[in-house]
């Protein structure tokens, strides 16, 4: 089969290259495109890129190893594309969105977290606390919120946070 006088295999092939060059682009340049990606957010880059690959690498293989129809050939490539575009969607990319969302805080979220004193916070000065969570540890400067001496190993809790310093209060538990 030709198309536009183009025989068939060539068009696959020439798609396979351009989609597949398009996607290591996409590795270097995605953050610009990400832009566009949020505007149509039906249409992830990624999806369609993955998918015209998928399409033009299962057509090229099927017209060259076997003497099926044309049509039959791009109605199977296209199936399976869909497919595995839905594999890649469904156990790659939402995962990869959701653990990036996962592991990002914000100063204000640190307030009313529960912490340890790495380093001693004297009066009047700044220590270190750890405070740990599912996702990691994060350790942050740290000064008393009463302006009293803080000992190394003591559970405290956070109160506030100005300017990337956590001002802390013992924590009593009873």
């Amino acid at each position: 089969m030709e198309l536009f006088g183009i025989p068939i295999q060539t068009v696959y092939l020439y798609t396979l290259i351009i989609s597949g060059s398009l996607i290591i682009l996409y590795l270097f340049f995605g953050d610009i495109i990400e832009g566009i990606s949020e505007a149509t957010s039906f249409l992830n880059p990624v999806l369609v890129l993955a998918f015209l690959t998928f399409l033009s690498a299962i057509g090229y293989l099927l017209e060259t190893l076997t003497e099926m129809n044309s049509i039959l050939i791009i109605v199977i490539a296209a199936i399976v594309s869909l497919i595995l575009d839905a594999l890649l969607n469904v156990f790659v990319l939402i995962p990869l969105a959701n653990s990036e969302e996962s592991l990002v805080y914000t100063e204000d979220s640190l307030k009313g977290r529960l912490g340890n004193i790495l380093i001693t916070i004297p009066e009047d000065g700044f220590g270190e606390v750890l405070i740990e969570s599912i996702s990691g540890r994060i350790s942050k400067p740290a000064a008393s919120f009463d302006n009293k001496a803080i000992a190394e190993g003591t559970k405290v809790l956070v109160v506030d946070v100005k300017d990337g310093v956590l001002y802390v209060v013992p924590h009593n538990q009873y």
